[in-house]
């Protein structure tokens, strides 16, 4: 069984620490999750939406993102994402997995 933050981390920090508890700002959570990880990396081509860079996108409704998976039912995908894209392809449509596993390993540096 994993953690319930396996699927739930970042819609938990967008959630309550950015929307109910503000605690810190969208900008800066949204950048802690994609610019500065990828920064630290070394991958120039990703944290960022520009032409050019690998195309991870999360589409989320700020005022209803949450995490919703409890120690007893973890396998539950968060709430207000009604779309992501994956190295550019489609995985989360209208709030519902299209089966899609686009993703890849990455290396520091690439």
């Amino acid at each position: 069984m994993p953690h319930p933050r396996f699927y739930g981390t970042f819609p938990r920090v967008l959630g309550r620490y950015v929307r109910d508890e503000p605690l810190i700002s969208l900008e800066t959570a949204i950048h802690k999750m994609t610019g500065m990880p990828a920064r630290r990396l070394g991958l120039s081509d990703r944290g960022v939406l520009r032409e050019g860079a690998i195309a991870d996108i999360v589409v989320f409704d700020p005022a209803t993102v949450i995490d919703v998976t409890t120690f007893e039912d973890p396998h539950r995908y968060p709430i207000g994402i009604p779309q992501v894209l994956v190295n550019g392809e489609s995985v989360i449509k209208d709030g519902v997995h299209t089966g899609a596993r686009p993703g890849a390993v990455l290396q520091r540096g690439a």
